[in-house]
């Protein structure tokens, strides 16, 4: 199959509705040839070149004024080597298809986030994460990269083929070529269970790092405007498995978390003042549950409702404080917040831009309701991270620069000098990776 290109002034939007862009051409190529064609005529017109997947980014790191590269093509598994215990996909897959295709091979991701929507290009290259003592983010499973760079090359990278381009471009920001293809570590499927329970804020917080150490992945929802939390512990299971039944799945997955999240959060849009009231009820409507399923329907879960959001990785050691500061911070303003504040953890890795590069860590999430004002509550929240040395996800909202990110990543010259080598026309550059790569 060949690919398409389209020139013309259609407007592509994110999946929060928060950025869009104006592009002057769109290609779809099926192949990394294709793809090398395309980046190089871009380059012979002038043209900056960005590619989006399904534009789960808050941020306007995809958003493209030149050349848009849609990956829509680029999809499917090339291979699967069960000797390495390795799965080598197209870049434009997404991750729903490639969590279902290596469930029928019997294989599994080790970890994950909660949401699959997302291409295996867009995650991995905004360090999209779920939560875990031992296993880290999604990039951090890659073993081996194909690359595009602005010359029109392709560029095989791993620990032994072009080490230091594999350093950075794992978590690249689309800041050093076209991802073509990523190569991750698999392992045999296995069961998870789930346990799932209402907890107090100050149980919770008192003993996080006991729920840390005790379970593979935990992680905690804090309602604002209460001292309720929900808390989710995974651990592997020897099974059998038990998943939700099919009622008690719909009721809590899609009604609960879906449906009546949708009306709470568009009343509270509507009637501010009835926030705090509907937090209350809402953190209590949640139960507890234990369910025992194959890793993906225990880490995934579906998310209808739209949001922005903003997430700070810190110093894991720094998070309750954080959390805490967050709370006195909102009791005392006048701010009304309808999403619960997220809370997980992570190893630390060795990927130079990865959110937990080089040390343990803990991420605090805050989101707002799609067309509810943001930016004050935003504003506030970072305010509280930066002071405990935190690191924004790089596909959510946040207001920090180049200055703020070489002090608070060791790595960000090496990833930056590598930039200058692969891309010093700044082919893939735009207006975002000017402010937190620098020019």
């Amino acid at each position: 199959m060949n690919g398409t290109t389209r020139t013309g002034s259609s407007t592509w939007h994110n999946w929060a509705g928060n950025v869009s862009a104006r592009p002057v051409r769109e290609v779809s190529p099926a192949s990394a040839g294709e793809v090398a064609d395309a980046v190089r005529k871009a380059a012979e017109d002038g043209l900056r070149v960005k590619t989006v997947g399904t534009g789960h980014s808050f941020t306007a790191i995809a958003a493209a004024d030149g050349l848009l590269i849609r990956p829509d093509l680029l999809t499917g598994i090339r291979d699967i080597d069960r000797t390495a215990m390795t799965v080598t996909v197209e870049s434009g897959t997404p991750l729903k298809r490639l969590n279902a295709a290596l469930a029928r091979e019997g294989l599994s991701l080790t970890n994950m986030g909660d949401i699959m929507d997302q291409t295996v290009a867009g995650a991995t290259s905004t360090g999209t994460h779920g939560t875990g003592r031992d296993s880290a983010s999604t990039a951090a499973q890659i073993k081996a990269l194909e690359l595009v760079t602005a010359d029109g090359s392709l560029l095989t990278c791993s620990e032994k083929e072009n080490p230091e381009v594999f350093a950075a471009a794992r978590i690249g920001l689309g800041a050093l070529g076209v991802v073509t293809a990523i190569t991750f570590a698999v392992e045999p499927i296995f069961l998870l269970t789930a346990r799932e329970e209402p907890m107090t804020f100050e149980r919770v917080t008192a003993e996080f790092d006991a729920l840390h150490a005790e379970n593979e992945h935990f992680e905690f929802y804090w309602f604002p405007h209460t001292g309720n939390c929900n808390t989710k512990r995974n651990n592997r299971s020897q099974g059998p498995a038990a998943p939700p039944g099919a009622v008690a799945g719909w009721i809590e997955d899609e009604l609960l978390s879906n449906g009546l999240f949708q009306v709470v959060n568009s009343l509270g849009r509507a009637v501010p003042a009835t926030i705090p009231a509907i937090a209350k009820i809402s953190s209590r409507a949640l139960s507890a549950r234990t369910y025992t399923d194959i890793p993906y329907k225990v880490f995934t879960s579906p998310r209808r409702v739209r949001f922005v959001e903003m997430e700070y990785a810190l110093p894991r050691e720094a998070a309750v404080a954080a959390l805490r500061e967050v709370r006195a911070m909102i009791e005392r303003s006048p701010l009304r917040v309808s999403f619960p504040v997220e809370v997980r953890t992570a190893p630390a890795d060795d990927v130079a831009l990865s959110t937990a590069s080089g040390r343990e860590s803990a991420y605090i999430a805050v989101h707002m309701y799609r067309g509810t004002p943001y930016r004050s509550y935003f504003t506030a929240v970072e305010r509280i991270m930066t002071a405990h040395g935190g690191r924004p996800h790089w596909g959510k909202v946040h207001t920090r620069d180049a200055e703020y990110f070489a002090e608070v990543y060791p790595r960000f010259g090496e990833f930056t000098a590598l930039r200058d080598r692969l891309d010093p026309e700044r082919l893939f550059g735009n207006d975002y990776l000017r402010r937190v790569l620098g020019a």
